[in-house]
């Protein structure tokens, strides 16, 4: 697939790039894709959730009621989950969520990803460019000569750029990130991809 570069206002620069077909256009992997999400969606969580049990409540343990005679059910001590304020019977626990998956299987995964937005026209090349200071405003502005400023947006640089980075952070809908962090989440999430004309190099070298 040949894709026109254009330059930060949106113009054609007259380059051509072809995006490589053993990451922009591979059959696409479905499972491949959703165990990846399913992995990262589940590194993120904390897993510090917690729930008193019958033995951790504090209640005395003196019997409630006689065992006999009351007409209903026995019951030996406030902790039990039958009383309000008692025990959580097999309540949450602090665990680990995360899990593996092998390094050729994510791989799949972020080419498939990018084969689908690549097949959706989804994908823009971008001229290297750069910011000598953060400027949410000027970064506001590629966007919008680009069309993208009211889509969600992922810009992928071939280097982590601390002013581009910054210059983006406070926009919701963008996101910026390296062709070495791009993740299969992140792709999918985004209505449209734009790759720095320095990223799709990278992006082969990595995923080939």
């Amino acid at each position: 697939m040949e894709l026109s570069v254009l330059n930060t206002k949106g113009k054609d620069t007259g380059k051509k790039i072809t995006l490589a077909k053993e990451v922009f256009e591979v059959e696409p992997n479905d499972h491949a894709i959703y165990l990846d999400v399913k992995q990262f969606l589940a590194n993120q969580r904390q897993g510090t959730h917690k729930a008193k049990e019958r033995a951790e409540v504090a209640f005395s343990t003196r019997k409630v009621k006689k065992q006999k005679g009351t007409g209903g059910a026995r019951a030996g001590s406030r902790k039990s989950p039958v009383f309000v304020g008692g025990g959580t019977i097999f309540g949450p626990r602090p665990r680990d969520y995360s899990f593996k998956l092998n390094k050729k299987l994510k791989e799949l995964a972020r080419k498939s990803a990018l084969s689908h937005k690549a097949k959706e026209n989804n994908i823009t090349v971008l001229e290297n460019f750069t910011m000598a200071t953060p400027k949410t405003k000027e970064f506001q502005a590629i966007l919008a000569s680009l069309s993208l400023e009211n889509k969600k947006t992922l810009i992928v640089l071939p280097e982590m750029n601390e002013n581009i980075y910054l210059s983006g952070r406070n926009l919701t809908r963008s996101k910026v990130t390296t062709a070495g962090q791009l993740n299969t989440y992140d792709v999918l999430h985004a209505d449209k991809i734009v790759l720095a004309e320095g990223s799709v190099a990278k992006l082969v070298e990595i995923l080939n």
